[in-house]
């Protein structure tokens, strides 16, 4: 007897009916670039990443209720300050850009909309690297105490999660113990895991202004050919207090989170970074790509590895028009 698989296959409905991995608005976070030198409703697009901006304050608050409105759950916050010091003083400021933004949305919307936000020294400082350099040397342990700084003042400011995005070792440990001492046990924490020293985040250090003013970040970020390593990494950080681990990027990085997904029992997620956001974009400008079929391909792809949510930059628009 001739086995016929196609028989699965032979139309929309029997597709849907047996389709093995599905994509929904709850599966998406959306990143928020806010920008402390902007004022008013004011907002200025990302030349790397058409339809993408940066924020004001305000603008970010109205732009967090937008994406309430659509039914996408999450959002996450990365900040751009007026001012920059070796010691990224203005990353733990109560009074900065993204604890701004994160007690505006919090008093607008509530538990309405959860609030992640990314937790990094890199655009607060001068010299752009993810800690505090010396001699030409980043160094892990000095800058573990102000990574779990701006943590806690997240916390205070209401936030939900805390996302530490540095790849410094131990810092997942430094930071949960300062969240546990202070009384914020309930803040989880959302670990950047397996960050690879990748080439596909050039538009978000535009849209940051975190590129780094000298050498790169290979020695903290992992290297892009080690898979073994990134099962450490994750097992080091959830054995700290890691409540969900993250795999960056997620498009050239599906064997990764599958890794992950088989290995660990904590929510995975995928980080579709800017340069995968920006391949397609370009393309689809040319005519070379279908973009509503390549953005929910991809996503899927993300989904289908294993990941349990997506940060991604489509998720507005897969929400208005794919989902």
């Amino acid at each position: 007897m001739l086995i016929r698989p196609r028989r699965l296959r032979k139309n929309q409905k029997i597709r849907d009916l047996v389709r093995e991995t599905t994509l929904t608005k709850n599966d998406l976070i959306m990143p928020i670039f806010v920008d402390e030198n902007l004022k008013g409703n004011e907002k200025r697009e990302i030349n790397s990443m058409p339809n993408q901006y940066r924020f004001s304050v305000e603008g970010a608050i109205e732009e967090a209720k937008n994406i309430a409105d659509l039914g996408i759950p999450a959002i996450i916050l990365f900040g751009i300050p007026k001012y920059k010091d070796e010691i990224a003083s203005s990353a733990y400021d109560k009074n900065g850009v993204v604890q701004r933004t994160i007690r505006g949305i919090k008093e607008e919307l509530g538990d309405e909309l959860l609030v992640i936000a990314d937790c990094c020294l890199c655009e607060y400082t001068s010299h752009g690297h993810c800690g505090i350099v010396k001699n030409g040397k980043i160094l892990n342990d000095a800058t573990l105490p102000i990574l779990a700084k701006i943590a806690l003042s997240y916390a205070e400011s209401g936030v939900d999660i805390v996302a530490p995005s540095d790849m410094m070792d131990g810092r997942v440990r430094v930071i949960r113990e300062s969240l546990e001492e202070n009384g914020y046990d309930d803040v989880a924490i959302m670990s950047y895991s397996a960050k690879y020293a990748s080439s596909f985040y050039g538009p978000f250090r535009e849209a940051a202004e975190s590129a780094p003013k000298f050498g790169d970040r290979k020695s903290y970020q992992m290297d892009i050919g080690n898979s073994r390593e990134a099962l450490k990494e994750i097992a080091l950080d959830i054995e700290e207090g890691a409540d969900m681990i993250l795999i960056k990027p997620a498009l050239s990085y599906l064997d990764i989170i599958r890794l992950a997904k088989d290995n660990f029992n904590v929510p995975i997620g995928g980080y579709s970074v800017s340069g995968e956001y920006a391949m397609v974009e370009a393309a689809a400008k040319n005519g070379w790509l279908d973009k509503d079929k390549v953005i929910y391909e991809i996503l899927l792809s993300i989904k289908r590895a294993g990941a349990d949510f997506i940060i991604t930059y489509w998720a507005k628009y897969a929400a208005e028009k794919l989902l």
